[in-house]
């Protein structure tokens, strides 16, 4: 029997780590317990297992402040999706620099990976994974700025990117908000959220190519779905940004709520009417969102025997976590 079935997380037992952080939008856990959060001041936090924290900057800090620029205009650096290369350091898709970077542990070398492709800049850069072969996949959201008029639009620009020793190229594209992408354990699908379609897509992977596009489970899930992890069953747990739900999709396709962290109904409704009519804006985004994980973002599986699930969010200043009934599925290099 599926262990999610009819499981569910009291929001009031959720517990906290972290302390003052700014947008911990990704985090990556290790098997000692040391997490590292994205962080908006522009680089990340490395949280160690006693909870002793650092901040660990790409070079000078990123001192905008406010929601138009911080996360509308999405000005200078703003680590967005983290994964480890395979020496340990940190890759990070750099939503405000539009870049794809790799830094190393101690700060002191940033290098650019990435930030165009074909002579065009590469967007809004969201997520980036490795893969069994040391292939990097980035996923870029859009080409729009402010990448909040992509969610008004519906704008179709967003795309999967593939960087091997072939050199950088796109090998999926038209997709709606592309978010985070991850793999099966046998590396055959390759799954993302498209969050402004509100639903996954996965793709099957031929040697460098993607092929056999389809949606992944429901046409419409009730929310702009974000991060996506599987666990060790099969079920791919997906955030609900701004909705601040956290649900899974089963092997067999239905969906189980695993946390609601809820917000205001009316501003939830008012931001789902103005998404059906193309009407989306900044204000009606941030009016939504509950306080406990405001605008949650990403999951990450950790703790010892990858059952301790960790909740990133775009307004957040610390990090909820609560114990799974079902480990993680393994990232590499656990």
């Amino acid at each position: 029997m599926n262990p999610l079935v009819g499981f569910q997380v009291d929001p009031g037992d959720l517990a906290f780590v972290g302390q003052g952080l700014e947008r911990p939008e990704c985090i990556l856990a290790e098997r000692d317990g040391t997490l590292w959060s994205a962080d908006g001041r522009g680089g990340v936090v490395r949280i160690d297992p006693d909870g002793t924290q650092a901040l660990i900057l790409q070079g000078a800090p990123n001192k905008a402040a406010d929601f138009e620029s911080r996360l509308v205009q999405a000005e200078g650096s703003l680590p967005n999706g983290l994964a480890f290369d395979v020496d340990g350091s940190i890759l990070i898709a750099n939503w405000g620099s539009e870049r794809l970077e790799r830094m190393s542990r101690d700060g002191l070398r940033t290098e650019v990976l990435l930030d165009q492709i074909d002579g065009q800049r590469i967007g809004k850069a969201n997520f980036v994974t490795r893969d069994s072969k040391g292939r990097l996949w980035l996923t870029v959201t859009t080409q729009l700025q402010p990448w909040t008029d992509h969610v008004k639009t519906h704008s179709r620009d967003g795309y999967i990117a593939l960087i091997d020793e072939k050199g950088p190229r796109i090998v999926a594209d038209g997709l709606c908000g592309t978010n985070e992408l991850r793999f099966d354990a046998s590396e055959d699908w390759l799954y993302v959220a498209e969050t402004t379609d509100r639903k996954v897509t996965r793709f099957r992977v031929d040697g460098d190519t993607l092929t056999d596009r389809e949606t992944y489970g429901p046409s419409r899930l009730p929310g702009f779905n974000d991060g996506i992890a599987f666990d060790a069953y099969g079920n791919l747990w997906t955030t609900l940004i701004m909705t601040d739900r956290l649900v899974a999709i089963t092997p067999e396709g239905d969906l189980l709520t695993i946390l609601d962290l809820g917000g205001d109904p009316k501003a939830l409704a008012a931001l789902d009417a103005a998404w059906e009519a193309g009407k989306v804006t900044p204000e009606l985004m941030g009016a939504a969102g509950g306080d406990v994980c405001r605008w949650m973002a990403s999951l990450t599986f950790g703790g010892p025997d990858l059952t301790t699930v960790y909740l990133g969010s775009l307004q957040g200043n610390r990090i909820p976590y609560f114990t799974s009934p079902v480990a993680g599925l393994p990232l590499l290099g656990w």
